[in-house]
């Protein structure tokens, strides 16, 4: 007998979206476990990443790639020992969506576009006080620049019936999704 891959939701968007809060509602909202499983609990967390004054402290642009890898690489880990996985993720480069799409190609990827105004995003940056300040701004201009989605939904609403939104797009999904057809591309020009 064979166990069926796993599923993931994957919402990227913008730093201070709202995903993070629209993916605990969403978390809520499914009719089978899935594990919510953020970059941000490895960033954020000082028992994982050490924080010191100045950015450099400890070297971060060279730890940051590794960082990165570890995390993608963990989220396909975790995907293949059968765990459902709703993730939230600010894409920041094309290269590290075709990092995830390689390896998370064996799974169901839905991807998620979370949409908000700028100005929204820098209110909420502010109010944070957890973000560099002008993240969101950066963020605005690039995260969806090089990809379409499965689902897009503006995050101004009210996060359950984003949620609901999210789920029911989600179990009306093609065959197909984005990640899919990009893994077929990748693999037809490989040829």
């Amino acid at each position: 007998m064979t166990t069926p891959a796993s599923q993931i939701i994957l919402l990227n968007g913008a730093s201070s979206a709202g995903k993070s809060t629209l993916c605990r509602a969403l978390q809520a909202q499914l009719p089978e476990p899935f594990l919510y499983f953020a970059l941000d609990l490895l960033l954020f967390s000082q028992e994982v990443v050490p924080r010191r004054s100045g950015v450099e402290a400890f070297g971060w642009s060279r730890q940051r790639p590794r960082l990165f890898g570890g995390y993608h690489r963990a989220l396909a880990a975790f995907a293949a020992a059968g765990n459902n996985l709703i993730v939230d993720y600010v894409l920041e480069e094309s290269q590290t969506l075709g990092d995830l799409v390689r390896l998370l190609s064996p799974y169901d990827v839905f991807f998620v576009g979370v949409h908000c105004p700028l100005p929204e995003l820098e209110r909420r940056e502010r109010v944070r006080g957890d973000r560099r300040i002008g993240d969101a701004r950066a963020d605005f201009e690039r995260v969806h620049t090089f990809s379409s989605y499965d689902f897009e939904l503006d995050s101004l609403g009210v996060p359950e019936e984003n949620a609901a939104k999210i789920l029911a797009a989600w179990q009306a999904r093609p065959d197909t999704s984005v990640f899919k057809r990009r893994s077929q591309m990748d693999q037809e020009s490989d040829k």
